[in-house]
């Protein structure tokens, strides 16, 4: 039976065993990925992906009549579009208008996602850069929190909000977005900041900086990727979010998100169900104009702390 040799090769008189060139898991990998075939496989996922979105825009611009009676896909064969669906849920005068939700939305939603940001920080800070008796087990603790399912503190919110007449307001929904996003925000945090050079922080101290000034003047700069990531994260999450909404909102427009809104479309409202397309549309202009502007920071926060030197 033959055997493989390696070639020699003769360098100044001497000969060299030439070894194949040895090619690691990422070079593995990115020529795999970077073939025609996962090209077309892509390519094909990304086209399954996109068909229903493609069908509830088209949807969104169909008479309510068409919507009724036929799907999405005969307006190839039969095209009839009109703007009808997007000045009824535009139409503050409508008692179907989005407006009034949308705002409600806006108002819920930044709070929600300022709140967590400012209480991260701070105690992603402190577990990161300070010393506290009791400092290791707290912090696993606040990371444990995550895999606590937001259904096990419904009832016990709902009970402590009516006793303090908060249910039904802006800060119950707020006090909740802010509770169930803060562990992640927390460990994000911390994590970044643990990437930051120690000698930095030292020589800050020599210099006489405080804990306040090393904060506001060198660790706030260097967290907007960590920041922005979890912006992102906790923006959509609330923006879409419909369980809060419906457990801590009041009835009607006073409080309510525009998930509750295009929940009631399909819900107690059902005679106006064709304008879910159009509503759900409309929901998505803010989200997307937020996502596009910080996804440059959004996969560099999200692995921050997940490789170490």
């Amino acid at each position: 039976m033959a055997e493989l040799t390696t070639p020699d090769v003769a360098i100044d008189g001497a000969t060299v065993s030439e070894k194949p060139p040895v090619r690691t898991r990422g070079e593995i990998a990115k020529r795999g990925l970077s073939s025609p075939w996962a090209s077309l496989v892509a390519v094909i996922l990304a086209v399954v992906w996109t068909i229903p979105t493609a069908g509830l825009l088209v949807t969104s611009f169909r008479p309510s009549l068409d919507i009724n009676k036929t799907g999405w896909w005969t307006v190839f064969t039969n095209p009839d579009f009109t703007l009808d669906n997007y000045k009824q849920v535009l139409d503050t005068s409508q008692t179907s208008s989005l407006t009034p939700y949308l705002i409600n939305s806006i108002v819920i939603t930044i709070p929600a996602v300022l709140l967590p940001i400012l209480l991260a920080c701070l105690a992603a800070y402190a577990f990161a850069w300070t010393k506290f008796k009791g400092k290791n087990v707290l912090f696993v603790a606040v990371f444990a929190l995550q895999v606590v399912p937001i259904q096990v503190t419904l009832l016990p919110l709902l009970t402590l909000y009516v006793k303090l007449h908060l249910n039904g307001t802006f800060w119950a929904i707020w006090l909740s977005h802010t509770m169930f996003g803060l562990p992640l925000a927390i460990f994000l945090l911390h994590n970044f900041m643990r990437e930051i050079p120690g000698e930095l922080i030292e020589a800050a101290r020599v210099d006489g900086a405080g804990h306040v000034t090393i904060f506001f003047r060198m660790m706030l700069p260097m967290l907007k990727p960590a920041l922005a990531a979890f912006g992102i994260y906790q923006f959509l999450w609330v923006w879409n979010d419909l369980l809060v909404a419906l457990t801590f909102a009041g009835p009607g427009t006073a409080t309510a998100p525009m998930t509750k809104f295009l929940f009631d479309l399909t819900g107690s409202r059902g005679n106006a169900w064709y304008l879910l397309s159009a509503g759900a549309f409309v929901s998505m202009i803010i989200p997307v104009i937020v996502f596009l502007s910080l996804q440059r920071y959004f996969v560099r926060g999200l692995l921050a702390g997940s490789v170490k030197g």
